[in-house]
């Protein structure tokens, strides 16, 4: 592999490692150690680091190198504040732009969400985050699109799983389909409201789960 291609695969890697909560918060990201376990120089490991720092996956640690971010309980929620606003506004114009695909795509991805494992929390994370991958496409917007993405990589680091609440995947099944409803229709101010609602439930619950 060419350098480029070799610093994208391990960056891929690492994110996938981090977001899975293989390294746990905090961990020390050592370039030495990296380099060994995945083959490489400390070049590519390097930069890939650079790149999940840019995520706001790690962060400069007081030892030196790079650890796992940790987060307080007041960064975790300024991120559901900002995840509010640009989600509410995603639907908001998926509605105003949404294609006869995009709307085949909501509705499979929420079907598929009916018949995932409700005792499985990986599972009903990646399914939700299949749907919501969806709507933000719906909008045609990359760069609404690419600040979600790295949004909701940031807030899955957080092991809490919102979706397992008691009650709260039935919730979540409802919202989406009058989500759908919505957009369909092409009622942007409906589906601004729907998403919003949404969003702040699921900080609602990130909250009591802390408490």
């Amino acid at each position: 592999m060419g350098r480029e291609p070799e610093v994208d695969h391990i960056y891929l890697l690492l994110r996938q490692a981090i977001v899975s909560g293989r390294y746990p918060v905090g961990a020390q990201m050592t370039e030495t150690a990296l380099a060994e376990e995945h083959g490489v120089s400390r070049t590519p490991i390097r930069e890939a680091l650079r790149r999940l720092e840019q995520d706001g996956l790690v962060e400069r640690s007081s030892r030196g190198g790079m650890r796992i971010r940790v987060w307080s309980t007041d960064e975790v929620f300024d991120l559901y504040e900002v995840r509010i606003v640009l989600e509410a506004q995603a639907a908001a114009i998926s509605a105003e732009r949404r294609t006869v695909l995009d709307l085949v795509r909501l509705r499979q991805a929420n079907d598929t969400m009916r018949t995932a494992d409700v005792d499985n929390g990986e599972q009903l994370r990646e399914v939700n985050l299949a749907f919501h991958d969806a709507l933000w496409h719906a909008s045609h917007n990359l760069a609404l699109i690419e600040t979600l993405t790295r949004l909701q990589r940031q807030i899955m680091r957080h092991p809490a799983n919102t979706l397992m609440y008691p009650g709260r995947w039935q919730d979540v099944l409802a919202e989406h389909d009058a989500l759908i409803d919505a957009i369909e229709d092409g009622d942007s101010a409906k589906a601004h409201e729907i998403a919003a609602t949404h969003m702040q439930s699921a900080r609602d619950i990130r909250l009591r789960l802390y408490q």
